[in-house]
């Protein structure tokens, strides 16, 4: 199984607002980035799709590293709400509907095809990579005001 490092970030200028999402595939040395964005959206989705599109491009199931300074992206699976959402039928312990569940159940789809193990990194504090992807999803972001 081919091993993939992807790199994601999302912004919004306004939340809601306009805003950019961008995923840096690496493999092998190799890099190809990815990025888009919606004129009426939130930070917290283009967090997700960031993610999505990433896993998207991948050809074949691979065994991924994602990246991401998205607590809402990296919590949800590290920390089992996402199970939990599906189990309870998309809600939250309180009973509320699970927000952007339309993005949760791509990605769910994707980590049935792909082993990804999703890392935190701290945004903002130099990591090649995401100063990378945070500059590319702003720029997208600020194209669409």
């Amino acid at each position: 199984m081919k091993e993939v490092n992807i790199y994601t970030d999302g912004a919004c200028k306004g939340n809601p607002g306009a805003g950019g999402w961008c995923a840096i595939l690496e493999y092998e040395g190799k890099e190809k980035e990815l990025s888009g964005g919606d004129r009426q959206t939130t930070n917290n989705r283009m967090e997700l799709i960031a993610a999505i599109e990433g896993l998207k491009a991948l050809n074949q199931p691979c065994r991924v590293t994602l990246y991401s300074d998205s607590q809402y992206l990296v919590n949800a699976i590290n920390k089992g709400w996402l199970e939990g959402w599906i189990k309870k039928g998309w809600k939250k312990a309180d009973k509320s509907p699970v927000l952007n569940d339309d993005l949760w159940k791509q990605l769910a789809e994707l980590l049935k095809t792909h082993t990804v193990d999703f890392v935190w990194v701290r945004g903002h504090d130099g990591h090649k990579y995401n100063e990378r992807c945070d500059e590319i999803a702003s720029s997208y972001a600020e194209s669409l005001k």
